[in-house]
């Protein structure tokens, strides 16, 4: 259990010692001490909730530089496909795609560095879905690329043409001409 790097670059999944018993569970979800090598500094300032039904997709979204976030993703009741792409231009790992299910019961949560795109759909009936983040929200600094473009080829488990997704998604660019990542340290 703990910490396990993905073939993304920067990318780790957590995977929590959990203990149960017949009165519930225990699991540390968190722990500033317990990061990752290149995490070890990371201060999380914001987390965000969000409660979606079956089939609602959202993504996929980043900020730019310097408003750029880190997230800890996981989710707290349910089921979600949760899927990451590299946009570093820069990066050995660009336009590389990494999903993975988080759910209630196995409790990972995967480690979204700074440069990534990031969505999920929902599986489950409902899922509550909590995020940390090691940077505010700045509205002007949004940057999303469309869910369902071809180039990404990317898996949903389901079938997009059922997925439910904002306005605002559903008119995100293709991966081609969304607006560049551009690193300003």
């Amino acid at each position: 259990m703990g910490w396990i790097q993905t073939e993304l670059k920067d990318v780790w999944v957590f995977e929590p010692k959990i203990w149960g018993d017949e009165r519930g569970y225990f699991f540390e979800s968190y722990n500033a001490a317990n990061l990752p090598p290149g995490f070890e500094n990371t201060i999380f300032v914001q987390d965000n909730e969000a409660k979606s039904k079956k089939n609602v997709l959202r993504g996929l979204h980043y900020q730019l530089p310097p408003y750029d976030q880190a997230k800890l993703v996981r989710v707290v009741t349910g089921e979600v496909l949760d899927v990451i792409i590299d946009i570093r231009p820069d990066s050995s790992t660009y336009k590389k795609t990494f999903s993975l299910i988080l759910n209630d019961i196995t409790k990972k949560q995967l480690l979204v560095p700074r440069g990534f795109a990031h969505g999920y759909v929902v599986l489950s009936d409902e899922a509550i879905f909590a995020y940390k983040c090691d940077n505010f929200y700045y509205p002007a600094a949004e940057g999303g690329i469309l869910y369902s473009d071809d180039s990404l080829r990317i898996d949903w488990l389901i079938d997009v043409k059922n997925a439910i997704v904002s306005d605002k998604d559903a008119i995100l660019p293709l991966f081609d001409h969304h607006q560049p990542f551009i690193q300003t340290t």
